[in-house]
């Protein structure tokens, strides 16, 4: 969206005060996210007046002509479909002067995230069909980037100095298997990681969402080839109840997906795991709870997300019966993340007096000390890497880690000065 509208005489400013448009970009994936969304676009709205504010994103896609006519305040409202249509909605709201170009592949000029690191999306949509989930409702079906595409958008970050790509989409397992990805039959994921690796200089791929349902075990001997592609693993299991799982649509069942956990730890040492659990989902009973829990206690995950169930109408678990009481599924996700905290502990301990790679994100103002990330930390849902020397955001540090300090760890640079990533100053 930045890039369409520079594109078009637009100029990003620097904060809401600044601006004579602010673009709310909404979550519809769960009612507290809904929320969220609805209350930062009416506070911006009263905070600045002035200023049109639109709302984008998934929110609007959904709702669009429902929130059209609920919320008047708000300037305008835009799906999530087409992004650069951005262009042709400002210039009814607040014209610059100029045409909009017509749709076609920008270049990112700005990254939303950490110096150093960048997100990219290599599939749009989702085909699994969970019956809890909207975001078929949202986003689709499942729809791949053509290889050469992705391999390209790499290359160019990289030529900008990102040290770390992270690959992202409703579920990268399913990359390819809409018959997308490349000319004839299309690469799955290992053939993408593969071309990734070929790529020369110093960079970490990271891969965030994998269905277990259908993870591609192909991934971990090109992983196993090049520690490039970093050993970290977001695997969303929801459950350990073969019953509910079969209620959700999902096929996978706790003996199989222990296995999995196995498998990859045995041949990649040092992986990290991270997933999520769904709980209060219709039907959970207690027994279920607590093979969840045991579940839990045996995968021995490094870090875990607990969500209660949202009910999203259009869902087919929507109308299914045997629903819990909102504290009842509260209760559980609390005692969740009340047994998680020992097993990251423990995970975490396991990295103290271990030297690692750190990736700069931040610096402390008035401090000799830096934030930053490790190999086993994804970006904004894991622990950070404390060190204590004040080091340039966006470049790369060897660092011991001395000590774990809840579940963050700490650590001194041994390598010094760090190599140069994507620049630096503060996110």
């Amino acid at each position: 969206m930045i890039a369409a509208l520079e594109e078009a005489g637009w100029s990003l400013s620097r904060g809401p005060g600044d601006a004579e448009v602010i673009i709310v970009n909404t979550c519809g994936f769960i009612s507290q996210a809904k929320k969220e969304s609805i209350e930062t676009g009416l506070e911006l709205k009263a905070r600045h007046p002035g200023a049109k504010v639109v709302m984008v994103g998934c929110l609007t896609e959904r709702y669009g002509g429902d929130l059209g006519r609920q919320l008047p305040e708000i300037d305008g409202i835009l799906g999530n479909r087409d992004p650069a249509a951005i262009v042709a909605l400002l210039d009814g709201v607040s014209p610059p002067g100029e045409t909009p170009p017509p749709p076609r592949p920008r270049e990112r000029r700005h990254l939303l995230s950490f110096p150093g690191s960048a997100y990219v999306k290599i599939a749009e949509g989702c085909a699994n069909r969970c019956t809890y989930c909207a975001i078929p409702l949202i986003r689709g079906d499942l729809a791949s980037r053509p290889a050469e595409e992705i391999v390209a958008e790499a290359e160019g970050l990289l030529a900008r100095g990102t040290r770390e790509l992270v690959l992202i989409a409703q579920d990268l397992g399913s990359y390819g298997t809409d018959g997308g990805g490349a000319r004839g039959s299309g690469p799955r994921l290992p053939r993408l990681l593969a071309r990734l690796s070929g790529l020369k200089g110093e960079f970490w791929v990271r891969l965030l969402y994998i269905h277990p349902d259908h993870f591609p075990e192909e991934i971990l001997d090109v992983m196993a080839d090049d520690p490039r592609l970093l050993p970290y693993f977001d695997i969303p299991f929801q459950h350990a109840s073969p019953r509910l799982l079969a209620a959700m649509g999902r096929r996978g069942d706790p003996e199989r997906n222990l296995a999995l956990v196995s498998r990859i730890r045995a041949q990649l040492p040092g992986a990290v795991v991270r997933s999520t659990f769904l709980l209060g989902f219709p039907g959970e009973t207690d027994a279920d709870f607590q093979r969840l829990c045991d579940f839990q206690g045996a995968a021995r995950l490094d870090w875990l997300g607990a969500f209660a169930y949202s009910r999203e109408e259009d869902t087919p678990a929507y109308r299914m019966p045997g629903r819990v009481p909102a504290v009842v599924a509260g209760r559980r996700k609390a005692e969740v993340e009340r047994r998680q905290v020992p097993l990251t502990e423990r995970a975490l301990d396991g990295h103290v007096g271990t030297t690692r790679e750190v990736l700069m994100e931040e610096r402390i103002e008035g401090e000799e000390m830096s934030l930053g990330r490790a190999y086993l930390q994804a970006p904004d849902v894991d622990g950070l890497v404390v060190v204590q020397r004040s080091l340039p955001p966006g470049t790369v540090a060897r660092v011991r880690f001395t000590r774990r300090n809840g579940f963050d760890l700490e650590g001194e640079p041994v390598q010094a000065p760090p190599r140069d990533a994507a620049g630096s100053g503060q996110r």
